[in-house]
C-alpha cells in the first residue's frame, strides 16, 4: 500500500550523488547527469516559459518559426470562439505581418528605410541587427502561431502531486536524472487521459507501437492510460535513448523525433552538440516540433522547480493511496465490483487502463492484471478474491469476438439469418453502407453471443481427467481434400490471422496451434508455412488439448486485439493542446523509428535483420539480380547485418520504399510484442565462438533485429570476443503484469 508522505517533495530532486548509489548493476553506465541548459538556447527557453506561464489556451503568439525572440503579436479569443473563426483571424493577422515583412525587405534591398510606415518600422525594430533583405523575405514565409498553455500548465502542476513519488522512484530505479520528471508537463500537462490527434495517449503520450514494447496496449487493457505503468515504460524508453545517443538533449529530442532520426542527425552534422543540430540540421521530419522539444522541456523544468515565481502560491494534489491485487483468472468487471464492494466509478478511476469492452462486460479483465483498489479498505489478496468469486466466475480464457469469414455467394441477409441477427445490426457493427459490396475474404464482426470461455474449474477438471486417461487408438482424420479446401500446407499471407486461417482451412485454432507448435495464437508472420493436417505419429490429438476443446472451445486461446477507441477530447482547445505543446506532431516517436529505416542521400541503406534481397527487390519493383549486380554480390551470397547496400530507385520513390520497409518491420515488431514486454537490459560479454544464433537461443529466442536495435554500432555479423552487447530483458506480458 502506498502512503502519502512529505518525502515526495524532496525525492523529486534527489542529489546526483545519491542517485548514483541507487543505480542497478546493469545501469552502471547511465550516470545521473545534470540536464544541460546551454546559454545559446536561452531565448528559445524564454519563449516557452512565456507560452507556459503567461499565455492561456484562449490566447496565442504569432512568432517567427526560427527566431523565437521575434514575437509579432499576441492574439486573444473568446472561450466560445469556433475553430474556423479563430483560424480565419490568425490567417488574417499572419498575412498582414507577412506583407509588412515583404515591404521592409524591399526597402532594405533598395537602401531606403526612411519612408517606412510606423507599423513597418516596428517590424524592422523587432529584428534589429538580424534584419536583412533575404532574412526578412524568408521570415515572411515562416510566421507561426503558438497556442498558449498557462492555465493548462498550472493545472498540470497541481495534478503532478498525485504521481510524483512514483515517477521519482521509477527514474531512480534506472539511474536516470530526476529532472526528467518534468517531461509530462510538455507531453500532457499531467492529464492521464490525454489523447493527441495522432493517437498518442496518456501521461507520457506513447504512440501505440512504442507503447507495446513496454506495456499492454489493446482493446482490453491500454496501459498507456495508466500513469503508473506508463511511467515505468517511459523510464525504459528514456534509458534506451540515452544509451544510444549519449547526451540528454539528444535523448529527450529522440523521445519526440525517434532515436534513429537523431542518430542520422548526429551523423549528418558530425557532432553531438544539440544547439548545432537544432540550428542547422534539415530533414523531411526534423521540423519545428523536433527542434523545440528540448527547449520546451527546459522551460517546463524551470517552471516546475519554482512554480510560485510564475503562478503564485500553488498546492499540489496529494499522492494517490491504493493497494493492488493480482487477478488469479479472467474475471468480469461486474463480478469484481460486486464482491469487492467498491463503487463502480471509483474502480474505473483507479484503473484507467481498462477499455470500454471490459467496462461494458463484453470482455473480461485478464489473468495477472494488477487491479488497483482504494488504500483505505481491508487488504485483498488473490486467494481471498478467488474464494469470494468462486469457480463459476473465474474463467481460463478471454471470450473471442464472434466473426464470420465471407465466402463466395454470401449476402448480408443470409449471414444475418444464419446467426439469428438482423442486416441492420451487421451493417452497424461493421461500418457498412447499403451501397457497399460484400467481398469474399472479409471478416465480419457478429453480435456478442455471451461469454464463450468455460469456467476455470470446468477446464481444470477436464484437463486432469484427460491426462489420467489411457490414450485411445489414433483417431482417423479426414483426408486433406475433404477437411480443407486448401493444401496440407498453408502459406500465411499479408493480413492473415490464425482465426482467419482456421476459417479458411476448416481446422480449429487449437488444432493449428498443436500441429505447428504455436504458443501464441496472435503470432503468425507473412510467408510462414503452417501444417493443416497431421502426419504420422502426430495424428493422435493430445488428450489434454481435446479436453480443453470440449470444455472451452476455440475461445479459450484467442485474445484478439480489436481497434481501440480513443478517449474523446474534452474540447477543441484541449484537442489542439494534447500531446507536446510545441506542435501538432505529439507523442513518442513510433517504435519503428527506433530502427534506422531511412534511405540515405546516396541511395543506400543499412541492412537490418530479417531483410533479404528479395524483400528489397519487391519493394523497389526491380529484380534481385539487378541489386546483386549493383552491389557486386555473388549468387547466394548472404547479406551481412549492418552492411551498406546500394539500391535502384528507377521504379519507386525512396519514400515509398521506406513505407514498405516500415510496414514490414511494424508487422514483425507487432507480432513479437503481442505477448511480450521489455522490462530492462543487461550487459553481455561476447565469448569466443559465440554466434548470433547462439545468442538468440541463450536469451530465449530474442530476435536478432531487437539485438541490433539495442546495439546499432556493433558489428553483429562478426562478433568479437570481449566486446559488450546491451541485451534487452524480455518477459511474457502476463509475467510482466504480475510484476515478477
Amino acid at each position: 500500500m502506498r502512503s502519502t508522505s512529505n518525502l515526495s517533495r524532496y525525492v523529486k530532486w534527489w542529489p546526483v550523488a545519491l542517485l548514483c548509489c541507487l543505480q542497478p548493476a546493469w545501469a552502471a553506465d547511465l550516470p545521473a547527469l545534470t540536464i544541460p541548459n546551454p546559454p545559446e538556447l536561452r531565448e528559445d527557453v524564454n519563449f516557452w516559459i512565456r507560452v507556459y506561464s503567461e499565455v492561456t489556451t484562449t490566447e496565442g503568439l504569432l512568432h517567427d518559426e526560427r527566431n523565437l525572440r521575434i514575437v509579432y503579436a499576441k492574439l486573444k479569443f473568446n472561450a466560445d470562439t469556433t475553430r474556423s473563426t479563430r483560424v480565419d483571424a490568425i490567417n488574417e493577422v499572419r498575412e498582414r505581418y507577412a506583407a509588412s515583412l515583404r515591404r521592409v525587405a524591399a526597402s532594405l534591398a533598395a537602401g531606403d528605410t526612411l519612408t517606412l510606415s510606423e507599423d513597418d518600422a516596428k517590424v524592422l525594430a523587432l529584428w534589429g541587427a538580424d534584419a536583412s533583405a533575404k532574412r526578412l523575405q524568408d521570415a515572411a514565409r515562416g510566421i507561426r502561431f503558438q497556442l498558449g498553455q498557462a492555465d493548462r500548465f498550472r493545472a498540470g502542476i497541481v495534478r503532478s502531486g498525485t504521481w510524483e513519488t512514483h515517477i521519482a522512484e521509477s527514474l531512480a530505479n534506472l539511474g536516470l536524472p530526476p529532472e526528467l520528471a518534468a517531461l509530462p508537463h510538455v507531453e500532457s500537462s499531467f492529464y492521464p487521459s490525454a489523447y493527441s490527434k495522432v493517437g498518442a495517449a496518456g501521461l507520457w503520450q506513447f504512440m501505440p507501437s512504442t507503447g507495446r514494447l513496454y506495456m499492454r496496449v489493446d482493446d482490453v487493457v491500454d496501459e498507456r492510460l495508466d500513469p503508473f505503468r506508463s511511467t515505468e515504460a517511459a523510464a525504459q524508453l528514456l534509458s534506451y535513448n540515452y544509451r544510444l545517443l549519449g547526451t540528454w538533449p539528444l535523448a529527450l529530442t529522440a523521445y519526440n523525433h525517434g532515436a534513429a532520426g537523431m542518430r542520422r542527425a548526429v551523423e549528418a552534422m558530425g557532432t553531438r552538440d544539440f544547439v548545432t543540430i537544432a540550428r542547422n540540421h534539415t530533414s523531411r521530419s526534423f521540423g519545428f516540433a523536433s527542434r523545440n522539444f528540448y527547449p520546451s522541456f527546459l522551460a517546463a523544468l524551470e517552471i516546475d522547480r519554482n512554480p510560485e515565481k510564475y503562478f503564485g502560491r500553488i498546492e499540489r494534489a496529494p499522492e494517490l493511496r491504493f493497494q493492488e491485487v493480482e487477478l488469479p483468472a479472467y474475471v468480469s468487471f461486474a463480478a469484481l465490483e460486486r464482491v469487492i464492494g467498491v463503487p463502480r466509478a471509483e474502480l474505473e478511476a483507479l484503473n484507467p487502463a481498462l477499455r470500454p469492452p471490459v467496462l461494458s462486460g463484453s470482455r473480461l479483465l485478464p489473468r495477472g492484471y494488477r487491479l488497483r483498489l482504494p488504500g483505505g479498505i481491508a487488504p485483498w489478496t488473490a486467494e481471498r478474491l478467488s474464494r469470494a468469486l468462486g469457480p463459476a466466475e473465474l474463467f481460463a480464457a478471454q471470450p473471442t469476438p464472434r466473426t464470420h469469414l465471407v465466402r463466395r455467394g454470401d449476402s448480408l441477409s443470409n449471414i444475418a439469418a444464419r446467426y439469428g441477427t438482423s442486416v441492420r445490426t451487421l451493417m452497424s457493427l461493421n461500418g457498412l453502407q447499403s451501397r457497399d459490396t460484400l467481398r469474399s475474404g472479409r471478416v465480419l464482426r457478429l453480435p456478442d453471443g455471451g461469454a464463450t470461455s468455460a469456467p476455470t474449474a470446468v477446464i481444470a477438471a477436464a484437463a486432469a481427467s484427460a491426462a489420467r486417461a489411457v490414450p485411445a487408438p489414433p483417431a482417423v482424420r479426414p483426408a486433406a481434400a475433404t477437411s480443407s479446401p486448401l493444401a496440407p500446407i498453408y502459406i500465411v499471407r499479408v493480413g492473415d490471422t490464425l482465426e482467419m486461417i482456421a476459417a479458411r482451412t476448416g481446422v480449429s485454432m487449437l488444432e493449428l496451434m498443436r500441429l505447428n507448435r504455436l504458443k501464441n495464437p496472435n503470432f503468425v508472420f507473412v510467408g510462414q508455412r503452417l501444417r493443416t493436417i497431421a502426419d504420422g505419429a502426430d495424428e493422435q490429438a493430445s488428450p489434454v488439448v481435446a479436453a480443453l476443446e470440449r470444455a472451452a472451445g476455440d475461445a479459450a486461446v484467442a485474445e484478439s486485439e480489436a481497434a481501440m477507441t480513443p478517449p474523446p477530447a474534452v474540447s477543441v482547445v484541449q484537442t489542439e493542446s494534447q500531446g507536446p505543446s510545441v506542435g501538432p506532431a505529439g507523442g513518442t516517436a513510433g517504435s519503428i523509428e527506433l530502427l534506422d529505416l531511412a534511405v540515405r542521400s546516396d541511395s543506400t541503406i543499412r541492412v537490418i535483420a530479417e531483410e533479404t534481397l528479395g524483400h528489397y527487390a519487391e519493394w523497389l519493383g526491380v529484380s534481385a539480380a539487378r541489386l546483386r549486380s549493383l552491389n557486386r554480390l555473388q549468387q547466394g551470397q548472404a547479406l551481412l547485418l549492418g552492411r551498406t547496400l546500394r539500391l535502384d530507385f528507377s521504379k519507386v520513390e525512396p519514400n515509398r520504399f521506406e513505407a514498405s520497409r516500415r510496414e514490414f518491420h511494424a508487422r514483425l515488431q507487432a507480432a513479437f510484442f503481442d505477448d511480450r514486454r521489455i522490462v530492462g537490459t543487461e550487459i553481455y560479454i561476447v565469448r569466443r565462438g559465440d554466434t548470433l544464433w547462439q545468442l538468440s537461443q541463450r536469451f530465449d529466442g530474442l530476435p536478432v533485429w531487437l539485438l541490433q536495435q539495442y546495439n546499432p554500432d556493433a558489428d553483429l555479423a562478426e562478433l568479437r570476443a570481449g566486446s559488450q552487447l546491451v541485451v534487452p530483458t524480455v518477459r511474457g506480458a502476463e509475467e510482466t503484469a504480475r510484476g515478477s
